[in-house]
């Protein structure tokens, strides 16, 4: 059994800087603290209508700026899924976005899971 964890990250976010961070933080504060240094709240200009519920609000640019609470929740429960797996590389960390494929290939060296950094065959999944 694999499991799959899928992470949306925008092109102006520095993903790869939040992932430097080595010190755990103790509460959910200094967790979205962080994530504003980094600036993983600016999205994009344009909007899909499944993220519509994470945007917090629309810049004058027309920038959307995501909800730090809620991604801070998502991140926590994709965190749970990924833990209560006992064997790491069963675990699947894809990214076919060239911005993505470092915070894959550095979180995928620290955990032991497989990573998946760039186009994908299609059945790579299913044809085993």
């Amino acid at each position: 059994a694999q499991a799959i964890l899928s992470i949306g990250v925008s092109p102006s976010s520095s993903t790869e800087v939040l992932c430097e961070f080595r010190v755990m933080a103790v509460t959910k504060e200094e967790d979205v603290q962080m994530m504003l240094v980094c600036k993983t709240h600016l999205g994009t200009r344009n909007c899909d209508y499944r993220m519509k519920r994470y945007v917090f609000r629309r810049t004058v640019d027309g920038i959307h700026i995501i909800h730090l609470g809620k991604t801070w929740e998502k991140i926590m429960v994709a965190a749970r899924a990924i833990v209560s797996i006992e064997n790491p590389s069963d675990i699947i960390v894809a990214s076919q976005r060239p911005y993505g494929s470092r915070a894959v290939l550095k979180f995928s060296q620290y955990t032991g899971a497989n990573a998946m950094a760039g186009r994908w065959m299609p059945g790579t999944l299913t044809n085993q």
